[in-house]
């Protein structure tokens, strides 16, 4: 027991910046006090994970957590703490190649579970329900959504599903939130000079029930996941106005800052929701605002 915890101490006193270097993570600016990087444990495109070098600690503050150098090794490498203090020893390195590998092996292993085997229209009436609940009538779903069966584990289940520009899907349904491979952003091309920056599934179709008619009078990109903002990018300064409603966390903002600082044509929209997270979180507390409006005046 005293030979684990001695060996957790010295764990703990091993630079955290040389132990990101060594996983191939670089910072974006540094200090002698402090150093910033682009998060390892999450997509992003502005430095938002702070190293102290004075503490030797870490913060991530897209996602409000930190800690010391083995709790980063654990959470990057998905590992017990005995494996990460084999990780941060002399006897066994990290290297960035070794990292790379457990990545791949843990996401071909991800990628492997989810095996489309139909696409369907949405009739389910579970993934009604969803909708329902998520305030989406059916006939905006239906528009860009299909009901997916796929095979994961050996195990067979549905959801919703919006297809990627690449011919993947985002999977959907009260219980999951997946996908299935090529991943990548999904685009509506209405051969318009205008377009429509989105987040999420959930975010294109409560704008379609917030406001058809501006669905109707653009193209329409849906990140499904501000890592593909890069892939993004070029088609971005390609048109006249660009309209940002991604959501309104620490990562959106972000996100949302950069692109702005970037380019000109482009525009934040997310003052429509400003009380809430995204577009979804206000299309659903105006359906129970209006449910107690209904309830009130039934009965008085």
């Amino acid at each position: 027991m005293k030979t684990n915890k001695l060996s957790c101490e010295r764990a703990r006193s091993i630079c955290i910046v040389k132990t990101l270097e060594k996983l191939g993570h670089f910072p974006s600016h540094k200090s002698e006090k402090e150093a910033w990087f682009l998060s390892p444990l999450r997509s992003e495109i502005q430095a938002s994970f702070k190293v102290s070098c004075a503490l030797n600690r870490w913060y991530d503050f897209g996602m409000g957590k930190g800690g010391n150098g083995i709790d980063l090794v654990c959470l990057i490498l998905n590992c017990s703490v005995k494996e990460a203090l084999a990780y941060l020893s002399d006897e066994i390195p990290i290297s960035s190649s070794y990292q790379n590998n457990q990545f791949e092996r843990r996401k071909r292993k991800r990628i492997s579970k989810n095996k489309v085997l139909k696409v369907n229209p949405v009739d389910q009436p579970a993934l009604k329900a969803y909708l329902l609940s998520r305030n989406i009538p059916l006939e905006v779903a239906e528009i860009y959504c299909k009901e997916i069966w796929y095979e994961c584990n050996g195990k067979k289940y549905y959801a919703l599903g919006l297809q990627n520009h690449f011919g993947g899907w985002e999977l959907r349904n009260s219980y999951i939130k997946s996908s299935t491979t090529p991943k990548g952003y999904s685009l509506v091309n209405n051969g318009n000079r205008n377009l429509i920056v989105l987040e999420g599934m959930f975010d294109l179709l409560s704008f379609t029930v917030i406001s058809s008619e501006e669905i109707k009078a653009s193209d329409l990109v849906i990140l499904n996941s501000l890592s593909f903002i890069p892939k993004v990018l070029p088609l971005l300064e390609t048109y006249d106005t660009v309209n940002l409603y991604l959501d309104r966390d620490t990562s959106g903002r972000q996100a949302t800052a950069e692109i702005l600082s970037r380019f000109s044509n482009c525009k934040d929209k997310s003052m429509l929701y400003e009380e809430f997270k995204d577009l979804n979180e206000m299309l659903v507390s105006r359906k129970i605002k209006d449910h107690r409006k209904d309830l009130k005046a039934n009965l008085f």
